[in-house]
């Protein structure tokens, strides 16, 4: 095997995203990518959420029109829910973010985003601004219009509120501020040091018919999407569902459309198009200065281009690459460029890749790298170096890269042997691995409405744009061209064969405490247990809990010696509450290795899907700790599993057994050993069976059982008769987590025992009060709480329960599955009252 050294280089910056590791190479791709180097246009389409992009627009404007086609997602998704696992919040958000990646590289557009966190539902646009720190925000969308320098911006969503979600219409605002600031100089003027001032030629809003909401007009300007492309032979209806089916955390499967479809567009601001989208736009390499001469040639090469030896026209490629390359410094120019760099390669026969031969390493550690390179046609072709790229920061430019920090040269050998024909081609390399693979936006604490970034030149970028990459350097037929590789761990996977996925360096060591909250309700003690695991050889490290003042922690700090890297092991900890009868706190765990005064506290968090990579993050490596007057009466509960549902871990966290019952288990066993059968949420959306279930469940409840059923969905809804009497599931929710909750039913049992309910148990809840309420319920249910948001008539329908026989149904729409996970008292305090067994009517 040869041996080419590395050459290290901490770069400041880089504007582009790193090539995804070996791009198709078949012809289609191929001939679809020349028809892309003869068009310079871009689009840039906007709205608020992953699945709010019109996937057959963007595929159309991208693979017909071959516009540089790109979606800005104001957030990651992170305040929706997840049908397909129990990720909430920022771990959603992680999962959303890579299935809207995997729909770009279908649809073939590019991914941005804004710090903008979704916090769930909101009634308008005001609050939405409010919460989200409007102006950060637009920052991000003025900058991500400066770098990407969009001909056309079109907006999903109007901003007179016809989107419905308050973040649907701010997204519109802040798209039309942003179409004026992005021009002005005066706006957001620490920018410019990286990009420049841009004017897109006008603004369109993309009209809609949504169900009961239509705001198409005849005389809209419109496009027929519904054509089909030979090349890949599919229309675009096919090639979106496709796209679109990658948001399965929402259950968006879709099926494949075919024939004529119009799309609809409203002028918002500037000119309007009368004959085609870019109207007044020039397209034609005829917008670069010097660049009237490139169009014909490239026009000609793809006339010329053999589909069985592409590898004849790689000279006119190479030629009209240099050509490209020695006119100004633009844009457009630059773009060209690194699409002429993509398209010589496969044409080529070049396949080059770069490989991690482990999926870990802690930082600063050696990485063994193996790169492998073959040329399939035998063309004159040398490899003339290999260089690991690890950013340090990133800030935008208009070139490809700016003068890195620091270079360390190391001897290149075989520097000009050529590469053999159709010959696999490995060199072995190592390099020190760089920073750790945190996500950018979760680097640091944030508030509700944003994420917080440390370095704001990351705002934009869908993905950290520091991973480690390796920059090949080739010479192909005497021409220099040096194109990226992301570095990755492959494997054999004995059923699935090759597998590609990210790979991860980490802290030297991870803790991760076993619960995420802790809750007393005496002074007795509990046992933390600690989860360790070592990323590198480790000669001695010690491991302390750290405590809110008052409570005691035994042994106070535990040493360990000679782990060896991989080594998992758990350390048992005495936890002993302040002499306070309510209390919140912090308990996080510390780590030092030996004699350093670093301190690590990190924990290792993993999410595992089939349709996305693996998605590794380091959270910091703590519980809540919360003490509080806490009555629990009754001991065993069913649990019948919902969508995205943590709710039965926080009932075992506070001392019920729980046990997930099984379809079997309902049907054919004795459900009266269960003090409560809980249904977690929207479990009536998901679960045809329950519609074969419900007569058991509610014959538990007449001979005395305590059924409590969690939110639902009012649309799909498996059965009509979720209850034993009549009520609605309606499109009705209170978003604001601090509304006014007033109790219309006092004496209602599950205010008053084993807990007693006041104002107080509704302070400190998180994101919303609940959602999907119930209305024109039976005058058997008894109505207990009543909320509003602000401006709205009030609503009873969070809380309904009934007696049913010898027994209890309950049916509450409030947001459980967010505040119990979140360490909420008052909200345990009514859970736990709900789970009360009610004694038999006479």
């Amino acid at each position: 095997m040869k041996r080419i050294f590395l050459l290290l280089i901490f770069l400041l910056i880089t504007v582009t995203v790193f090539a995804q590791t070996a791009p198709p190479t078949d012809i289609a791709t191929v001939g679809q990518n020349f028809k892309k180097l003869a068009v310079l246009g871009s689009v840039l389409y906007v709205a608020a959420h992953p699945d709010d992009e019109n996937t057959r627009l963007l595929a159309y404007l991208a693979q017909e029109k071959h516009y540089r086609t790109g979606y800005l997602s104001m957030t990651r998704g992170d305040g929706g829910q997840n049908l397909i696992g129990n990720e909430q919040g920022e771990l959603l958000g992680l999962i959303r973010t890579q299935e809207l990646l995997a729909a770009r590289k279908v649809d073939g557009a590019e991914q941005f985003f804004t710090r903008a966190n979704d916090f769930g539902f909101s009634k308008g646009p005001d609050e939405t601004l409010k919460i989200w720190d409007k102006e950060k925000v637009l920052g991000d969308v003025v900058w991500v219009i400066r770098k990407f320098r969009p001909d056309v911006i079109i907006c999903r969503f109007p901003t007179t509120g016809e989107g419905g979600h308050g973040h649907h219409t701010a997204s519109a605002i802040l798209a039309q501020e942003a179409f004026t600031a992005a021009a002005d100089p005066k706006r957001f003027p620490e920018q410019l040091q990286y990009v420049q001032p841009w004017q897109a030629k006008r603004l369109m809003w993309n009209t809609f018919n949504f169900g009961n909401t239509n705001t198409i007009a005849p005389d809209q300007f419109k496009i027929n999407v519904g054509v089909y492309n030979t090349l890949l032979g599919e229309g675009y209806g096919e090639l979106a569902a496709e796209s679109r089916s990658n948001h399965k955390t929402q259950g968006f499967g879709s099926a494949r459309q075919r024939g004529n479809a119009y799309e609809y567009f409203k002028t918002i601001l500037g000119d309007a198009p009368k004959n085609d989208l870019m109207d007044g736009v020039n397209t034609t390499w005829g917008r670069v200065k010097g660049g009237e001469a490139m169009g014909p040639e490239v026009e000609r090469i793809q006339r010329d281009l053999d589909m069985n030896h592409p590898e004849k026209s790689v000279k006119a490629m190479l030629a009209l690459l240099e050509r490209v390359e020695k006119l100004p410094v633009s844009y457009w120019r630059d773009q060209k460029t690194k699409e002429l760099k993509d398209l010589v390669a496969p044409c080529a026969g070049l396949w080059f890749e770069a490989y991690t031969a482990e999926p870990t390493y802690a930082q600063g550690d050696q990485m063994s790298i193996r790169s492998q390179v073959i040329s399939r046609f035998g063309l004159n072709i040398s490899l003339n170096g290999l260089t690991v790229l690890q950013h340090a920061d990133n800030i935008g430019t208009t070139s490809e890269f700016i003068e890195p920090v620091a270079k360390y040269p190391m001897p290149v050998t075989n520097r000009d042997q050529l590469i053999p024909a159709n010959e696999l081609q490995t060199f072995n390399n190592d390099c020190v691995a760089g920073e750790i693979s945190q996500p950018y936006w979760l680097e640091s604490p944030h508030p509700t409405g944003t994420y917080t970034i440390n370095n704001e030149a990351n705002a934009g970028n869908p993905e950290n744009p520091n991973a480690p990459t390796m920059k090949f350097g080739f010479l192909v037929e005497g021409h220099a061209i040096a194109i990226d590789r992301k570095l990755v761990y492959k494997y054999v996977d004995p059923a699935k064969g090759e597998i590609y996925q990210p790979v991860e360096i980490t802290p030297p060591v991870t803790a991760n405490i076993q619960n995420q909250v802790y809750i007393f309700n005496s002074q007795q003690a509990q046992t933390v247990q600690v989860k360790l695991k070592a990323f590198k050889n480790i000669n001695a490290c010690s491991v302390h809990l750290n405590a809110p003042v008052g409570w005691k922690v035994n042994p106070e700090t535990v040493s360990f010696q000679n782990k060896a890297r991989g080594d998992e092991w758990e350390q048992d900890f005495t936890l002993t509450p302040a002499n306070a009868k309510s209390q919140t706190g912090i308990l996080e765990a510390q780590i030092t290795l030996g004699m350093s005064p670093a301190v690590y506290s990190y924990g290792i968090l993993s999410i595992h899907y089939n349709h996305i990579p693996n998605i590794t993050i380091f959270p910091p490596a703590q519980a809540k700790l919360l003490q509080l007057d806490l009555k629990i009466t009754g001991k065993k509960i069913g649990y019948i599993d919902g969508a995205g549902d943590l709710v039965q871990n926080a009932l075992r966290q506070v001392g019920y057994q729980v046990h997930e019952l099984t379809e079997n288990e309902i049907i054919n066993s004795d459900l009266s050993v269960y003090d409560a059968i809980v249904v977690g949420v929207r479990t009536y959306n998901i679960n045809p069976r329950l519609a074969f279930e419900q007569p058991k469940l509610l014959a538990y409840v007449k001979n005395g059982g305590n059924l409590l059923v969690q939110y639902n969905n009012s649309n799909g809804l498996v059965t009509k008769q979720i209850g034993p009497y009549p009520f609605k599931v309606v499109n009705e929710r209170v978003t604001d987590e601090n509304a006014k909750v007033t109790i219309i039913d006092p004496n209602n049992p599950v205010l008053n025992y084993p807990n007693k309910i006041s104002q107080a148990d509704f302070e400190g809840w998180v994101q919303e009060r609940g959602l999907y309420f119930t209305r024109d319920a039976d005058p058997q249910y008894q109505k207990v709480l009543q909320m509003n948001d602000p401006g709205e008539a009030p609503k009873d329908g969070a809380l309904i329960t009934t007696e049913y026989g010898k027994g209890r149904f309950i049916y509450t729409s409030l947001a459980f599955f967010r505040q119990l996970p979140a360490g909420v008292p008052g909200a345990y305090r009514l859970f736990i009252n709900m789970l009360n067994k009610p004694k038999s009517n006479p």
